[in-house]
């Protein structure tokens, strides 16, 4: 893998070097740095090494010109005296050429030099550093090394090179921190040499590794140098994953990588493939081991993978093979895949079964009935085999020497095949023939059959042998009666002593009824019959009745041929009857029988002699002799009386070997193959086992065996001799008889071709096996603590160590059967099976148990008899204990979560007891806030749990994932609840009462949701008020819609979403609302109104504005519409001209974030422009917002009406001075307007009122200037509490009219409150008030947008401050205040109405708001006009200039002979012509056709504001601004709109209403001091006293008999007035109260004599109170006591001195004038303090300081001071 290596850079020849060796010297230094400084390149360091002292050394520096053109340059010579050159000199280099200049460097010490030269050019100067260094060792290697990423106990490498550019030979050392190794760990470097260094990372932890590895460097004083090694470790993590079917025996919990082969065929392999997966990123090592067991055990499964490595995200693949050796044997084996460090161990199961042939034959004898001799019968017998494993079968019989031959005695028999063989029965003597013959069959128990046939001459005839006889003899022969001859049996049966059953078979007659019954026949196993034959074993299953000695002969070497000794043999008759023995003639063969007949007595013997008569020479020969033996009696039918005594023949067999080699002649090489198991099948101790070999004759000639059965005596052969013929196999049986458990060696020497030489010893094993169990943990089985009434499952495993299945049962005591059990409680183990079990303990109670169990296991046998078994013990310990879960937070508050959307978190379960203990979780569900308690009881849960019930180990803890999803906007509780789940309590309904709290969670549902915080408007609508634009655009609408829930239809798309499919989109909102751009003339500036919008909200909101093309999808051509309606080609001409426009159209806001969206309308057309836009908010609202503008004619006269209707304040019915109103006209157009306010509509609702003035119109009249706003003033007054209506036409004069609606509602104070009314009217919440926007180019800020003063008294006077900010940080800007109506001048005041405020600098400004008259709703839009001084100083500068030539061009007069010279026409002055401001037209001269004028004429030219591209008059405009000089045009000035709003109220209604506040204003003319003619007298007061007030009005309009009525009552009240005295008395007290709010400026002693005053009728002048300064005059008649009496006279006269004093001083201070005066000066002295502090001059905020004065000197008071008089 390839490493990154960090740190110095490598050129191309370093890795070039990187192939050569570890250690290579470099073949030159690194090429010096160059640098080109203005065409010159030179190097930029000359460096001096390897000098000695004494010596001078010269290096050339090399200048040179790279430039195209020719550079001239000198220089300075270095500055110290160790480096000199040639003197300084000019150098001049051409293009291309080179400068070599010497610099001599003479070293006067050893140390480090540093100077430099300095090179000097026309553009500057450079320089070439001078260096001579010392010679020091120093390496060269990377910074740091990123090792590739490796596993843990895995190991990684990389190399870096080394390099030594140093002077000297350097020995280096590492020091590295483990895990991290360096090959090698030491070196030297020759100068200039590098090698490789190999780091090796080999972790044992998962972790980032980032250290540092030092290296130790140098020679006597040793540096070092440090490398980052990086790495990273990882923990592998291998899945095993078997393919193929699925194993039916998988068991839970253990082994569950089971890989099965099946049944298999024996001797076949059988391989299969097991992955193995790396799920991690990092190369994973792992081996595979293989269970450890007996040496005896044969392996048939193999795997040839013992170690690998499993790639990064691969795979490993393993290739097992199974070759089973024994039929019918389960093989179980076990591989464990182990990766690096043992981290993980995954056990993989490998099952398989071996099957063998299933050999059988379709009749099991075959009879020939009788032929007569020297014929021969030929009979078919089928032999199949079931099974698809192929079979050798060998049927035991030489047919060449025999009377019954096979066509095919030997064979394979393929799987499912039947082959029928041809059996011929060709007899010698005519005798009855029978020969029980066997077939063998390799891997399978051999088969009998029995052949049977009889031969009939012309003499000799015997009873014809048929299959019953054959059934009769072996029952007779198991009731022991064939050892008698037939014709005794025949005379027994007569005289009685037998008895023939229902059979037919003999049988002795039974002693008494009791008796058992006679014995029956019982076919043997085939095996045991084989071997127990009294021959090759002791044992016999029946005695024999004749017998041949030997059996088996071998002649050996019969050399020479004519003196072979023949081989005597003896046939010993063991019955009771006489027989006769016939041997089987056979013709050609090389031994013979003699005699060939002979008759043997009963219990005797008889000899015959085999003669060898060999033709060959070293040859092999071999056959087996066939004889049959049968009772003499039987050589005719005639001898026999009864069927049931015939006896079949006995056949005697002998196998006989010779050969006649030569002593020097080597025998026939045998070429055969020998399949042979290597052990013995299992069995228990003291049984028998057998096994089957195969011996195949692969050559061309005869092979001839024997087995020396003595060399072996432990193992039983059958054959032990014999041949095999070319091309044919021999099958052997072996069988032993293991008597323990130990295992035993058996070794049998097979001898081929009768040749020591050639002699195969066959290596056997065999052992006996007893009941071996393992069991897990030495039989400890130890349960965690379980919850009592709860189940805790283990599970344990039990194995079985022997090579043959056991039968296993489980016993538990009764009394633990309902605590503890076991699944499966019996089964089998397949030899070395290991079974996981699952247990279950279940305690009832609170203790620790301490269990027992027993398994018993057995032998699988079909053996009815229960055979022997093997108990085992299992201890089992156990405990039952109670539990409690708890949250970890008891408390979890998942805050705001989105509406429709998902919050998700994790409770944390703890479990402190000792027991698992099993839970389910219940939720309940509780909502709040602005609901319906019954709506929302039946909400589905909000709230979702990952699961509801699990399980949480002891001292643990798990973690539960809830997921949140509000339906609405309301607050969420959710209790969650817990129970302990017991096999009684198993849903939430049975637990529903053992419910516990667990913990509680609250969520509150919330929608995102932005507001606009403030709006301001510019271009066309910079003349809007902020008040009149967040009327037009609705905005107060807009919020109170933003506030509330989207409606379902409103979140179809819950996001911007391209739906519609024509070009009006479906409205899927009910939230309508306008957003009116006004009015402005065609060609004027784009009207631009700027909205901040702010994220109110507690999560972030995304918000769109969609235009209708926005919402339509992208369709093919030939699927749009060809046919447009008028509204949609109208909304197509906005979209496509960009009428509209917004910008951003799009955002996301954060909470508390802010964004400002511009909107525009272009005013490019004449006419209404209508736009619905679709406001989109994310998860939230849609509102659609129908954007509309007017565009206007230049000449035309248009007010623009935001609505046909509108609503009055609403008033009390009952108000004495109900409060003027304002309705808000805006002129639009560019001309200006006047306006007539049809009064008849308002004339009929008064007279339906009883002719009280509901509606009164105050200025019916007007003109309102282009670009702003005009007010009609009206007085509703209602009568009764409901809602008025007017319509009220408005004419404009060459305009069109309009109709409004006029509503205003009557309330009744008593249900009402006013106070509650007018502060709902005035409250400043209407629109922000604090300045958050600016628009582009604005230089100069207010601190607020608008003033709310709220409820004020008449003739009293409110003042706030406002500060106007310069937020420019380089312009000094000019301000004007201006105010719109005269009457707003006699109400408002600015101070200073204008001014100059410098960069960054703030200025207060007081607005202070007088209101005199009647009540009325004060809404005042204050202008301030702002300016860039510099422009307008530029401005005043080119109108002085243009003044100065205008004045200059009026006394001009112009030579116009045609035969001067022909000067050309001098260009106008640049910069001189404006294009913002309109003065009056000049009349141009005649002189502007004239040929030759100095400067242009002077011409006032009108430059309307007209939109770039749109219209052709700019370029006729500028064509003529080109011949004439325009006067100078004024800069145009930034508006800013304060918005001051106040209702007053007349004293009286005042007081009433805002008693509490009352004393908070100051009357600077109180009512009661103003004169009674200046109310009334003075005429313009009166006029507009009867213009304003609905009384004089109604006055006006009364009848002569009312007006003489109201006169007559008002003389007669004046006069009486004026007659009455205590009248007089009261206006006189009435002139020295005070005024109430400056109370706080009298003595307190003065206050209560006033207060006495005011309840006492007695005038003020004359009520003295005496007990005024009561304590102050007994001090003072103290005082006197201690004086002389001739003071006293003194003291009293100053007494009354200071008391008159304090009368007139208190006379004084209740005077208007000096209230006023007060008022004035405190007011002055607030706005220094407010004017310091915006200075910094004065912190307000700053804590207060306590000066303590030293005290006075202590004396004695002789006078009395006067009292401090307080003004």
């Amino acid at each position: 893998m390839l490493a990154q290596v960090h740190g110095e850079p490598q050129n191309s020849d370093s890795f070039r070097k990187l192939c050569c060796g570890c250690v290579r010297k470099l073949s030159a230094r690194k090429a010096k740095k160059k640098g080109v400084f203005w065409g010159i390149e030179v190097a930029e360091t000359l460096r001096w090494r390897g000098w000695e002292l004494g010596k001078e050394v010269i290096k050339h520096l090399i200048l040179k010109n790279v430039h195209e053109k020719t550079q001239k340059l000198s220089y300075r010579c270095p500055s110290t005296r160790f480096f000199f050159t040639v003197f300084p000199q000019p150098i001049t280099l051409s293009p291309g050429m080179s400068l070599t200049l010497p610099i001599v460097f003479r070293p006067t010490e050893k140390r480090e030099y540093e100077d430099s030269i300095c090179f000097k050019k026309a553009e500057g100067e450079f320089s070439v550093t001078l260096r001579a260094t010392l010679p020091r060792p120093c390496l060269s290697f990377p910074a740091a090394v990123q090792l590739p990423i490796c596993a843990v106990h895995n190991v990684t490498e990389t190399t870096f090179p080394v390099r030594n550019v140093g002077d000297l030979v350097t020995v280096f050392a590492w020091e590295t921190p483990s895990p991290f190794y360096m090959i090698p760990d030491c070196g030297m470097l020759n100068p200039g040499a590098e090698c490789m260094v190999k780091v090796v990372f080999q972790p044992t932890v998962a972790m980032v590794y980032d250290v540092a590895a030092t290296c130790w460097y140098g020679g006597e004083e040793k540096q070092k140098r440090t490398i980052q090694l990086k790495a990273l470790a990882k923990y592998p993590y291998l899945r095993v994953s078997v393919t193929g079917e699925e194993y039916e025996g998988v068991q839970p919990g253990k082994f569950q990588d089971v890989l099965c082969f099946g049944s298999v065929p024996v001797g076949t392999t059988v391989e299969k493939r097991v992955e193995i997966f790396n799920m991690s990123v990092v190369d994973a090592p792992c081996r595979i081991e293989r269970t450890k067991d007996p040496l005896l055990r044969d392996h048939v499964f193999s795997c040839d993978v013992s170690h690998g490595v499993v790639p990064a995200n691969g795979k490993l693949v393993l290739c097992i093979r199974f070759q089973p050796q024994t039929v019918g044997e389960h093989s179980t084996d076990y591989f464990t895949i182990i990766s690096a460090g043992c981290l993980l161990q995954t056990v993989l199961k490998v099952v398989g079964s071996c099957k063998g042939p299933l050999v059988s034959l379709h009749q099991y004898s075959v009879d020939f009935d009788w032929i007569n001799l020297g014929e021969s019968l030929m009979q078919t017998l089928k032999i199949s085999n079931i099974s698809d494993v192929p079979a050798y079968y060998q049927f035991d019989i030489d047919g060449r020497g025999s009377v019954f031959s096979l066509d095919r005695p030997c064979g394979v028999l393929e799987g499912t095949t039947t082959l029928a063989l041809k059996v011929t029965f060709r007899p010698t003597h005519p005798i009855s023939y029978h020969r029980r013959v066997v077939c063998l069959v390799h891997h399978q128990e051999p088969i009998y059959v029995d052949f049977f046939g009889t031969c009939h001459s012309d003499i000799a005839k015997p009873a014809i042998l048929q299959a019953r006889h054959l059934s009769w003899y072996r029952t007779n022969m198991v009731r022991g009666l064939t050892f008698y001859p037939p014709d005794i049996l025949s005379v027994m049966l007569k005289d009685g002593k037998l008895q023939m059953d229902e059979k037919g078979a003999l049988m002795l007659p039974p002693k008494i009824p009791q008796d058992k019954p006679p014995k029956e026949y019982v076919e043997a196993n085939s095996i045991s019959e084989y071997f127990y034959d009294g021959v090759t074993s002791d044992l016999a299953l029946f005695p024999p009745h004749v017998s041949v000695s030997p059996r088996e002969y071998d002649f050996g070497c019969c050399m020479p041929l004519h003196k072979v000794e023949p081989l005597p043999l003896c046939v010993t008759n063991h019955t009771k009857g006489k027989i006769t023995v016939a041997w089987t003639l056979s013709h050609g063969s090389a031994f013979q029988v003699s005699p060939e007949i002979c008759d043997i007595p009963p219990l005797k013997s008889s000899a015959f002699r085999v003669l060898f008569q060999p033709t060959q020479l070293n040859s092999l020969y071999a056959a087996e002799l066939e004889g049959f033996a049968f009772y003499k009696v039987l050589r005719h039918y005639s001898n026999i009386e009864e069927d049931a005594s015939i006896c079949p023949s006995w056949c005697l067999t002998v196998r006989l070997r010779a050969h006649t080699y030569e002593a020097e002649r080597e025998h026939f090489i045998p070429q055969y193959i020998l399949d042979v198991p290597k052990t013995f099948p299992p069995v228990a101790p003291n049984t028998d086992t057998y096994c089957s070999m195969l011996l195949l004759n692969t050559g061309t000639s005869l092979i001839t065996f024997s087995v020396n059965q003595a060399a072996c005596p432990s193992v039983l052969v059958k054959p032990c001799s014999g041949h095999i013929i070319p091309g044919d196999h021999q099958i052997f049986f072996l069988s032993t008889h293991p008597v323990n458990t130990a295992s035993q060696q058996h070794v049998l020497p097979l001898q081929l071709n009768s040749c020591p030489g050639y002699t195969k010893e066959i290596a056997l094993q065999s052992c006996g096996e007893s009941l071996l169990l393992l069991l897990e943990g030495d039989g400890n089985l130890y349960f965690k603590p379980a919850y009592i009434g709860t189940s805790s499952t283990r599970m344990y495993t039990i194995k079985n160590c022997t090579r043959l299945p056991m039968v296993f049962t489980w016993k538990i005591h009764e009394s633990d059967s309902k605590i503890l059990s076991v699944s499966p409680a019996a089964g089998i183990l397949q030899p070395y099976e290991a079974m996981a079990q699952a247990w279950t303990f279940t305690p009832d109670k609170e203790t620790k148990y301490l269990l027992r169990a027993m398994v018993f296991v057995r032998r699988k046998s079909p053996d009815p008899v229960s055979p022997k078994s093997v108990r085992y013990a299992l201890r089992i310990v156990g405990e039952g204990a109670l539990g409690t879960i708890r949250a970890q937070k008891e408390h979890l508050d998942l805050g705001n979560v989105l509406v429709g959307d998902l919050q998700s978190c994790s409770i944390v379960l703890l479990n402190d007891g000792i027991c698992s203990l099993k839970y389910i979780l219940s939720v309940e569900q509780l909502i709040t806030g602005p609901c319906d308690p019954e709506e929302v009881r039946s909400d589905p849960l909000a709230l979702e749990l990952e699961h509801s019930r699990g399980t949480i180990p002891a001292r643990s803890k798990a973690f539960v994932q809830i997921t949140a999803r509000p339906a609405r906007r309301l607050h969420y509780t959710w209790s969650i609840k817990y129970a302990i789940c017991t096999p009684t309590a198993t849903d939430l309904a049975s637990t529903k009462e053992e419910q516990q709290p667990l913990c509680c969670i609250v969520a509150t549902g919330v929608y995102p949701t932005f507001c606009i915080a403030d709006a301001c408007s510019a271009g066309s609508a910079s003349g809007i008020s902020k008040l009149h634009l967040w009327r037009l655009f609705s905005l107060d609408t807009l919020n109170e819609y933003l506030r509330q829930d989207p409606t379902p239809s409103e979140l179809t798309y819950r996001v911007p979403t391209r739906h519609s499919t024509c070009l009006i989109p479906s409205v899927y909102t009910t939230l309508l609302l306008d957003f009116n751009f006004g009015a402005a003339p065609i060609g004027s500036e784009p009207t631009l109104v700027m909205l901040l919008l702010v994220n109110n909200g507690v999560v972030p909101v995304e918000w769109a504005f969609l235009f209708p093309s926005d919402q339509k999808m992208d369709m093919e051509h030939w699927a749009e519409d060809a046919e447009f309606s008028p509204h949609e080609l109208h909304q197509m001409r906005i979209q496509d001209n960009q009428l509209f426009s917004v910008s951003p159209k799009s955002g996301k806001l954060l909470p508390g974030q802010e964004e400002s969206v511009q909107l525009s309308h272009r005013h490019d057309f004449i006419g209404t422009d209508h736009l619905p836009v679709l406001l989109k908010v994310s998860y939230g609202h849609e509102i659609l917002l129908n954007f509309s503008g007017v565009t206007v004619e230049q000449d035309q006269r248009y007010i623009h009406f935001a609505s046909t209707k509108h609503l009055f304040t609403p008033i009390a019915i009952g108000t004495s001075h109900p409060p003027k109103q304002i309705y808000e006209l805006y002129n639009g157009g560019s001309m200006p307007v006047m306006f007539e306010v049809q009064l008849d509509n308002i004339v009929r609702i008064q007279e339906d009122n009883f002719q009280h003035p509901v509606f009164v119109c105050l200025t019916p009249r007007g003109e309102i200037p282009p670009g702003t706003t005009g007010h009609i003033e009206w007085i509703f007054s209602p009568l009764e509490a409901r809602m008025y209506l007017v319509d009220v036409p408005i004419h404009i004069l060459g305009g069109e009219s309009a109709l409004i609606t006029f509503q205003g509602i009557g309330y009744d104070p008593n249900t009402v409150g006013e106070t509650d009314t007018s502060s709902e009217v005035l409250s400043p919440s209407v629109f922000p008030h604090f300045t958050k926007l600016t628009v582009p180019g604005q230089a100069a800020t207010l601190s607020h947008h608008g003033i709310c003063l709220g409820n004020i008294p008449d003739c009293t006077k409110a003042s706030r401050l406002v500060f106007l900010n310069n937020i420019s940080e380089s312009k000094a800007v000019v301000f004007a205040w201006h105010i719109s109506t005269c009457k707003d001048k006699r109400v408002l005041q600015i101070a200073p109405e204008s001014g100059v405020v410098q960069p960054g600098e703030s200025i207060p400004c007081f607005i202070t708001l007088q209101p005199s008259g009647s009540a009325s709703f004060c809404s005042t839009d204050l202008v301030c006009e702002v300016y860039i001084q510099e422009s307008l100083v530029r401005y005043e500068r080119d109108l002085q200039e243009w003044e100065k030539e205008k004045e200059r061009q009026a006394v001009e007069f112009t030579i116009t002979e045609k035969d001067l010279g022909t000067k050309k026409k001098p260009k106008s002055p640049a910069g001189r012509s404006s294009d913002s401001a309109e003065t009056e037209n000049l009349p141009e001269s005649s002189a502007v056709i004239r040929k030759y004028k100095t400067l242009p004429p002077i011409k006032n030219h009108p430059m309307p504001n007209l939109p770039a591209g749109h219209f052709q008059r700019r370029l006729l405009l500028d064509k003529e601004a080109s011949r004439v000089w325009v006067k100078p045009e004024p800069p145009k000035p930034i508006l800013l709109h304060l918005g001051v709003t106040a209702r007053s109220y007349s004293i009286e209604d005042f007081f009433s209403n805002f008693t509490s506040e009352f004393p908070k204003y100051f009357l600077s003319r109180p009512f009661s001091d103003r004169p009674l003619e200046s109310k009334f007298v003075d005429g313009s007061r009166d006029r507009d006293r009867m213009a304003m007030d609905p009384k004089w009005l109604s006055l006006a309009a009364a009848s002569k008999q009312e007006l003489q009525i109201v006169t007559d009552i008002l003389t007669g009240v004046i006069r009486g007035l004026l007659e009455n005295t205590q009248f007089h008395d009261a206006v006189r007290r009435s002139l020295d109260e005070p005024i109430p709010y400056f109370s706080q400026f009298r003595y307190a002693e003065s206050a209560e004599l006033q207060d006495r005053r005011q309840c006492s009728t007695v005038p003020s002048r004359v009520s003295a109170s005496p007990d005024l300064y009561l304590e102050k005059d007994g001090e003072r008649k103290e005082m006197r006591q201690e004086t002389s009496p001739n003071n006293d006279l003194l003291e009293s006269w100053e007494i009354f001195h200071h008391k008159q004093l304090r009368e007139q001083k208190e006379m004084m201070s209740r005077q208007p004038a000096f209230g006023s005066l007060v008022e004035l000066v405190l007011e002055n002295t607030l706005r220094n303090i407010l004017i310091e502090a915006s200075h910094g001059e004065v912190v307000l905020t700053a804590r207060p300081r306590v000066i303590a004065l030293p005290p006075s000197p202590s004396r004695r008071i002789t006078n009395p001071a006067p009292p401090p008089s307080r003004a």
